[in-house]
């Protein structure tokens, strides 16, 4: 996945979907509840209140790797762990509606969640989806 296709939504329908107050859930478990949703594009995220998993500190998700949103359950999926979660670039609620803030941490979210970022992950291979799997 590109850097720039982090901020995109996998699939288009996911945005007719209000997902607020929707639960999340990393590979290995809940990471708590969307907080806040964009659809903005080119820069679509959600931003996740991890009430006490992280110490009520909130964490901002680019919408490329939310890997489902199931709407009958309420819950988005990401396709990272709790620790890649924890260990992204810390998130800034005062800060973050700043436009020059925004601009320097996406670019940080991008190097950390995107292709070589420390915390990339192939979801295909971690699903042990081999390339000869692949249609």
């Amino acid at each position: 996945m590109a850097t720039t296709d982090l901020w995109t939504y996998r699939e288009t329908t996911w945005t007719d979907t209000d997902v607020v107050g929707y639960a999340v859930e990393a590979i290995d478990g809940s990471i708590g509840k969307v907080d806040e949703a964009s659809n903005e594009v080119g820069s679509s995220h959600i931003v996740v209140d991890t009430g006490p998993w992280i110490f009520g500190k909130k964490v901002m998700l680019p919408a490329g790797i939310i890997q489902d949103v199931d709407r009958d359950d309420e819950k988005v999926f990401v396709n990272r762990t709790k620790d890649e979660i924890k260990n992204a670039p810390e998130f800034d609620s005062n800060r973050y509606s700043d436009d020059t803030y925004m601009g320097t941490y996406r670019g940080d979210l991008g190097g950390y969640y995107g292709t070589g970022g420390a915390g990339y992950r192939d979801y295909d291979r971690d699903r042990g989806v081999v390339e000869r799997d692949l249609p």
